[in-house]
């Protein structure tokens, strides 16, 4: 992991903003943190170089494109080698499904947020990625029934 970036309060305000909505110009930017649009400009770059800002997205509506169906998924795998838990993680990084993936401990070895059509398409990537793979040894599923909360915000 790497060190965190010491940010002053103008790098604060910056990124507050963008990650309430990063569709501003530099110009609408740079009046909502009160700078000037060369000094955001210079900012935004430096905090993007430095890898504070990693990319700009466009978050979707799940329901709105036929992502319905919310998976929390705890993966135990049968051997937990370095290269089997590498293997596992590209394996997951591969499927378009899989928002998020992490190696937890303690309990399982991943828990996975997989957003996907319905449950059909669920079986059929549990199948692809859990079934299929010999070095799985539990999957515990949990479908969402309502979302009370959803950001992408990190309080800076």
């Amino acid at each position: 992991m790497s060190e965190p970036i010491n940010l002053d309060e103008l790098d604060r305000r910056i990124l507050n903003t963008l990650q309430t909505d990063a569709s501003h110009t530099n110009t609408e930017l740079a009046e909502l943190v009160h700078v000037s649009p060369p000094t955001c400009s210079r900012r935004v770059k430096q905090l993007s170089d430095s890898g504070v800002i990693e990319r700009q997205v466009a978050i979707v509506d799940p329901a709105k494109v036929g992502a319905r169906l919310t998976a929390i998924v705890e993966i135990t795998l049968d051997v937990q080698a370095a290269e089997r838990m590498h293997e596992f993680e590209a394996l997951a990084q591969q499927e378009a499904a899989v928002m998020q993936c992490y190696r937890v401990s303690p309990g399982p070895d991943f828990v996975l947020i997989v957003q996907v059509a319905d449950m059909p398409a669920y079986h059929t990537l549990a199948h692809r990625l859990f079934t299929a793979h010999a070095n799985v040894r539990n999957v515990k599923a949990y479908f969402s029934t309502h979302r009370a909360k959803f950001d992408t915000r990190i309080a800076v």
